[in-house]
């Protein structure tokens, strides 16, 4: 292996690390039948199997200020069949909170027609340690366009989601984990794929515009 491959192998370790907590599930819009595996099952403070999955216990298990929303995006995809994506608290047994990104995809039968939805659980409370970055400094400092490019993602993902930059990576190392690409491919392909879109919709650059013409209002003035 050259120096490069070798070199490229250590930052995707260091980059990378451990996989967020990350779970599935799947859920039949008919019988309003769920199913979810262990990660997500612990999410919500239970062992694999210990309870059977429904709409009512999932959103018993949702932040008091999130129930509504969580239940007005389910009722949404049952009614249209669209995929949808939702960021809310999940509320453990143990009365734990748990910032979690749910991403939901159409569920098809053989003949291609929506009977459900199937995603993932994202847990993005926890934030990456420090080292991981540090490390990242001392390997790649002639990669540094390589670096800008997961920071474009980044902020990419960080205004889509309204997360931070420690959760919007993890999002990214999920993926890059899940899809078996390297972290650095993703984020170019991420990057080039948003600027092929043209733009955010007529309100959301509205909005844009209005905080990118008042933010030095907003600007502590400092020495």
């Amino acid at each position: 292996m050259t120096n490069t491959g070798q070199r490229e192998q250590d930052i995707e370790r260091t980059v990378l690390g451990d996989c967020p907590n990350i779970g599935s599930f799947r859920f039949w819009f008919t019988d309003q039948r769920w199913e979810w595996s262990a990660d997500t099952a612990a999410m919500h403070g239970y062992s694999p199997e210990e309870v059977e999955p429904s709409t009512e216990l999932l959103l018993n298990h949702q932040h008091p200020d999130d129930r509504d929303d969580v239940a007005a995006t389910l009722a949404d995809a049952i009614e249209n069949g669209t995929p949808f994506c939702s960021r809310h608290r999940v509320i453990d047994t143990s009365g734990d909170t748990h910032q979690v990104i749910v991403i939901g995809e159409q569920l098809l039968d053989e003949h291609d027609v929506v009977i459900g939805t199937t995603g993932y659980y994202i847990d993005v409370t926890e934030t990456l340690e420090d080292h991981h970055q540090e490390a990242l400094d001392d390997l790649l400092p002639d990669l540094i366009d390589a670096r800008a490019v997961i920071e474009q993602a980044k902020g990419i993902v960080m205004f889509v989601y309204g997360i931070n930059a420690d959760q919007a990576f993890r999002v990214l190392r999920w993926r890059s984990q899940e899809t078996n690409t390297k972290i650095r491919v993703l984020a170019e392909q991420l990057v080039a794929d948003i600027v092929a879109m043209g733009g955010a919709a007529t309100q959301q650059r509205t909005r844009f515009d209005h905080i990118l013409l008042t933010v030095h209002h907003r600007v502590t003035a400092t020495d």
